[in-house]
């Protein structure tokens, strides 16, 4: 599970499939970023830098309007698991964090797995 600074809702992480699991669950690399495909949306989002919510905001007379999420993410996951690579990438762990064009910050509530400890 994931959660967005300016999301309201949490999310699942959609690993593209490879072949290798931790705990029957598959394993994600930090170029597990696309949006929809790998990073469902967030609920609403209420980032004034998101230009639907600056839109809906300005014509509510300044009150924040939060408007849904369509994450957009410039680059992949920092930093990775420099030490586990999946895919000839690092791995993702539970402290790995992607940065919104919009200004969140996705980071994982809930690793989903505990059994293998990825460093």
């Amino acid at each position: 599970m994931m959660t967005c600074s300016f999301g309201a809702a949490p999310s699942s992480l959609i690993p593209t499939p490879k072949q290798i699991n931790t705990s029957y669950v598959p394993a994600a690399n930090i170029m597990d970023n696309v949006p929809i495909a790998n990073i469902p949306p967030f609920g609403m989002c209420s980032s004034p830098a998101n230009p639907a919510v600056a839109a809906a905001t300005a014509a509510a007379m300044g009150v924040l309007t939060p408007m849904p999420c369509v994450p957009v993410f410039p680059a992949p996951w920092v930093p990775g698991a420099a030490t586990v690579m999946l895919n000839n990438m690092p791995a993702l762990n539970n402290t790995s964090m992607l940065m919104c064009a919009y200004g969140g910050v996705v980071q994982f509530s809930n690793a989903g797995q505990a059994t293998h400890n990825i460093p």
